[in-house]
């Protein structure tokens, strides 16, 4: 399978950034917990140089506590702040307004010398599609003010958001990059649900997702699914249609809405907390 998803509005969202990069004191970057290195634009390194940096580690009830710390600890000792945060529930989400006023530590303090008091923190929120931006925002605000959709490419264009009189918040649109260098980085974002899943082959990617399964969290589909042990993945995913009656013209088994079943219930963290990278350290 080869990925790639870089649609028109993507080139001149990233165009817009660039414009936009100048009024900004920090970024803040969402990653998917489950793949905090896959779900990094390379473009946001070079945009933000010179700029505070915020790493979120969102959707962190998704995967493994264990390797959110590690994760967290990995970013850190790279020189960026990082926190791991679940948007949708609000864990983590109460710490973020002190972690920006301490990532921001430098730009304060260069005002105050220069007599410029209680300016806002100007932030830009950056991130691949699906990865939560717009729950993050409403969570920090505290209300619905960006636009969300559990699709990818939902927020198009920008929005600034003032959210106290020490911090203001620049929404903008998930981008990815023009070409995935490593096709083994475009299969995990298609995993996570952030490459439009009309350009997917769904029984591939779910047979993809079932030897990755088998690998690193053995017993996990056998339990969920109430199914024998895996030798094939396509196999698995028959069986996976046997277990949940998925049938086409009566009796024929329906492996393609089975690796549907499969995907969404990995999306939607119904197998169990999982991380699909670790650190290298």
């Amino acid at each position: 399978m080869h990925f790639q998803w870089y649609p028109g509005h993507m080139t001149k969202a990233r165009r817009m950034m660039q414009e936009n990069i100048k009024l900004i004191d920090l970024i803040i970057e969402l990653v998917d917990a489950r793949v905090p290195l896959s779900s990094r634009n390379p473009d946001i390194d070079e945009l933000g140089k010179g700029k505070a940096r915020l790493i979120l580690l969102n959707k962190a009830d998704l995967a493994e506590d264990r390797l959110n710390d590690e994760w967290v600890a990995y970013f850190k000792e790279k020189g960026y702040s990082a926190v791991k945060v679940n948007s949708r529930k609000g864990g983590g989400i109460k710490s973020i307004q002190s972690v920006i006023q301490e990532a921001c530590k430098e730009k304060t303090e260069r005002d105050r010398k220069r007599g410029i008091l209680n300016r806002p923190v100007r932030a830009m929120v950056v991130g691949i599609p699906n990865v939560g931006k717009s729950t993050f925002i409403n969570a920090l605000a505290g209300k619905a003010c960006a636009k969300t959709g559990n699709k990818p490419g939902v927020t198009k264009g920008k929005q600034w958001i003032r959210l106290n009189k020490s911090v203001e918040l620049l929404d903008t649109p998930g981008i990815l990059w023009p070409k995935f260098e490593d096709q083994e980085v475009g299969l995990k974002l298609a995993f996570i649900g952030s490459i439009k899943d009309e350009i997917l082959q769904t029984e591939e990617l779910a047979a993809e997702l079932v030897k990755f399964l088998k690998e690193s969290y053995p017993g996990v589909l056998e339990e969920k699914y109430s199914i024998p042990g895996i030798q094939d993945a396509y196999e698995c995913l028959a069986d996976i249609a046997k277990s949940r009656h998925c049938l086409v013209r009566g009796s024929e088994l329906d492996t393609e809405k089975a690796a549907s079943i499969l995907l969404d219930d990995f999306r939607g963290g119904r197998l169990g907390r999982i991380t699909l990278e670790r650190p290298q350290v």
